[in-house]
């Protein structure tokens, strides 16, 4: 990718200074998984609608910037399921059914949410859309975190498969995706985020931090890199 999401928000010294010190690549390991972050009925609603339209009916709405991911997560998971590789979902966990109050419930302590349904959300809040329903044998998590990896047996998970990258898609860019990117990272694996299959709400937010995740903890490559790269490492591990 010659011109990249984050180019258009950077000031000149910016530029220059990741010019002077561009990031180094994480690369590609030799055995990948696929993390799916947060690709539930709350960021998409019920169907594709702009962003301050979208956020009347489903208040963590992303709008239109989730839709326009959804096909090209659909082809990264084709692609995955094609390779063969350990695939993870995670998603939210409903504090009505655990008795613990999520991240997003802002410090509400413990039983503080009396109507989880008070903010218009609906019993499918945290499902997966259809268009990416996980299959049998691929992992699903649900968490009450940002992070993916936070109170959540996903390290142990990964471990156990011997994975050493982590490819990820999901949303949002600044939030979820970014927490579970430098935990992973944290914890010692390749993180790779395929930009086209991330998104948010703020387009701003999305593209400066996918920058800032370029330059400190991951690769963000293209959806075509990423195939590529599955595809090679389907011929040599799945002769």
């Amino acid at each position: 990718m010659t011109e990249r999401v984050w180019d258009r928000f950077l000031t000149e010294q910016d530029r220059a200074l990741a010019s002077f010190k561009p990031p180094r690549r994480v690369g590609f390991g030799k055995h990948p998984a696929l993390l799916l972050v947060d690709i539930y009925r709350w960021v998409f609603g019920d169907k594709p609608q702009p962003v301050l339209e979208s956020v009347k009916t489903w208040p963590g709405s992303c709008g239109l910037a989730g839709w326009n991911a959804l096909p090209h997560i659909q082809k990264l998971l084709s692609a995955a399921r094609e390779a063969e590789i350990p695939i993870a979902y995670v998603t939210g966990l409903y504090p009505e059914e655990s008795g613990v109050d999520g991240w997003s419930g802002r410090g509400t302590g413990r039983g503080g949410n009396k109507n989880p349904r008070s903010d218009g959300s609906r019993q499918d809040k945290y499902e997966i859309v259809e268009e990416l329903k996980p299959l049998p044998g691929e992992a699903f998590l649900r968490k009450s975190a940002p992070s993916a990896f936070w109170g959540t047996p996903l390290i142990a998970h990964l471990h156990s498969l011997g994975v050493d990258t982590i490819v990820t898609c999901g949303e949002s860019t600044s939030g979820c995706v970014r927490a579970s990117v430098v935990d992973g990272r944290t914890y010692g694996f390749r993180m790779i985020v395929v930009e086209e299959c991330v998104f948010d709400r703020t387009e701003a937010a999305h593209a400066i931090n996918l920058f800032d995740m370029n330059q400190k903890y991951a690769d963000v490559v293209s959806l075509d890199e990423a195939i590529q790269y599955l595809r090679k490492w389907k011929m040599e591990n799945k002769a």
